[in-house]
């Protein structure tokens, strides 16, 4: 038992080296998020998408309003199929049971 416990520490404390000479790794590969830009005329504030990227922001927009548009038609009118299904099931289970007699549904024979 003693020995389990043993190899289960050095496991641990190995792995935990190994993750700390990893994370010292990236540490010092990561390059700094500052500016490169040797032109002074660049102003990184200023950058803006332009025409292309409205036009496309656009498109997107146009786009996505009109798939809403017809999803809408297609709920409702798959709604309304299901309504009209439902409606017209009643109906006809209604003129089967009037066809059938008033007494059809105790056990009497309907009368000829």
């Amino acid at each position: 038992m003693v020995v389990e416990v043993s190899v289960i520490v050095a496991a641990s404390s190995g792995i935990h080296t190994a993750l700390g000479t990893a994370l010292g790794w990236l540490a010092e590969v990561t390059p700094d998020p500052t500016p490169t830009s040797t032109d002074p005329a660049f102003n990184p504030d200023t950058v803006t998408p332009g025409t292309i990227g409205f036009i496309v922001t656009l498109g997107v927009m146009v786009l996505a309003v009109l798939l809403i548009i017809d999803m809408t038609r297609r709920v409702r009118r798959v709604n309304m199929r299901a309504q009209v299904t439902e409606k017209l099931d009643a109906e006809e289970a209604a003129r089967a049971a009037a066809d059938r007699g008033p007494g059809a549904g105790r056990g009497q024979l309907p009368r000829s």
